[in-house]
């Protein structure tokens, strides 16, 4: 079991998702943008190896506008030896990867163009972790989508869509269950007509689920996984009483979140920590699991 939290650390002085205007375009402030994206991500990983952090979701915004007709430069060959460098740092202290790209990539829309945009975006983060040299247990994680007033037509048309896309992406890409639309059994559908994996999403499995307890769901879900992808990933937020459904809490609650790992016992999984205070939850749910067998802190 590793623990992480996505995208930002909030200690460093450095953001690895700097952008630009789209209408301030240009390749070189592309290059200078991802050149400090990368050297910001470097340092964000090199902290949390220090700390015992050994997961972390990359943000999809590392490269801005990759997946943008704009975007002509070969950036991929002009930062081939950073991007190997990062993949090697990665595999040296055996930390887990993953992404999360944007709401609008919905592979299973009506919208012909919305799926192309979706499939070019999948695309830009599967070229990402494979410039990286990472295996394919560093993961694409993505909804399943909308209902669009016909769910079972929905989920045929995911289905559908999927055994389109290109091998980069398929070895790469899971879905998880979400706050409205899908539940973990939704999901578990879809999986048996794809072979994709599930993850398990705790607070969205508390608003929207089929009946199923919290460990029989991550069972479920982390049977679809294989060797190859690697230790499932669960996705866990402390509930945040007095908020909208689903919305994130500034902070972990530890006592629901040692709950939820002494409720699950023994299933292992990575825990991604989808919480605003970032790597300052993290420390706290690694103390908490540090008397855990399941635990990971050492690189």
């Amino acid at each position: 079991m590793k623990i992480g939290y996505p995208c930002i650390n909030l200690t460093l002085p450095c953001r690895a998702n700097r952008t630009f205007r789209l209408k301030s375009y240009s390749e070189d402030r592309l290059i200078d943008t991802l050149e400090h994206n990368l050297s910001c991500l470097c340092r964000i990983l090199s902290y949390n190896v220090e700390h015992g952090i050994l997961f972390f979701r990359i943000t999809s915004d590392l490269v801005p506008f990759a997946s943008h007709p704009i975007c002509t430069c070969r950036w991929q060959e002009r930062f081939a030896p950073e991007f190997r460098e990062i993949g090697g740092f990665i595999r040296d202290h055996a930390l887990r990867i993953s992404m999360h790209p944007d709401q609008f990539v919905v592979l299973n829309s009506p919208r012909e163009e919305v799926v192309v945009r979706g499939v070019g975006e999948l695309a830009y983060h599967a070229e990402v972790l494979d410039l990286m040299r990472l295996d394919r247990s560093a993961k694409i994680q993505l909804h399943v989508g909308g209902v669009y007033s016909d769910k079972t037509g929905a989920m045929h048309r995911f289905v559908s869509r999927y055994a389109r896309l290109d091998e980069a992406v398929l070895r790469r890409l899971v879905i998880e269950n979400d706050d409205r639309l899908y539940t973990v059994a939704d999901c578990l559908a879809v999986h048996e007509k794809t072979g994709i994996p599930v993850i398990f999403d705790n607070l969205h499995h508390f608003w929207n689920s089929s009946g199923e307890t919290m460990k029989d769901a991550v069972e479920r879900c982390g049977a679809t996984w294989t060797a190859e992808d690697g230790i499932p990933m669960v996705d866990y937020s402390s509930p945040n009483p007095g908020e909208r459904p689903g919305k994130h809490p500034q902070s972990i609650d530890i006592a629901d979140f040692s709950a939820f790992i002494t409720e699950t016992a023994p299933l292992d999984f990575d825990v991604m920590l989808e919480i605003k205070d970032k790597e300052h939850s993290a420390l706290k749910a690694i103390a908490a699991a540090r008397s855990d067998r399941r635990f990971i802190g050492v690189a």
